[in-house]
């Protein structure tokens, strides 16, 4: 793991992410995926993947997330994603696929930190600078 700290807020984070995980709606790949996220202000939000028989036409766990966020959110704070946990059962554990680390980076920083856990926890931690070095920017 990194030298990341892993605190009581992204255990938290983790919980949730867990419990989102739970409501997956996942026929066709039977993988779920659970997303929890705290904002800038505070906020936490939660996302699931959802699958559709149309491919791609699906959402990913960071996708609804990021869109529960928008929906709440009141003012610039509460777009600024600064800390997220993504768990799947998965090993190694999974990270955000690259076109979620794009829309992380639309809401969030070089800084923004990113978990990775699976069943037994968060396994690695990364800032989304690791993750998506070349992030594309208009």
């Amino acid at each position: 793991m990194s030298d990341i700290a892993v605190t009581n807020a992204s255990l938290e984070l983790l919980r949730l992410a867990t419990e989102a995980r739970s409501k997956a709606h996942v026929p066709y790949s039977k993988f779920p995926v659970g997303v929890a996220l705290r904002t800038r202000s505070g906020d936490v939000h939660v996302g699931t993947n959802i699958e559709n028989a149309s491919f791609p036409e699906g959402w990913c766990a960071e996708t609804s997330a990021i869109s529960a966020m928008i929906m709440a959110s009141e003012g610039v704070d509460s777009r600024q994603i600064e800390e997220l946990v993504v768990i799947a059962e998965h090993t190694p554990p999974i990270t955000p696929c690259g076109g979620c680390r794009q829309r992380i980076k639309e809401f969030g920083s070089p800084d923004t930190i990113i978990h990775a856990a699976d069943l037994d926890g968060i396994k690695q931690s990364y800032t989304l600078g690791v993750l998506l070095p070349a992030a594309f920017n208009l």
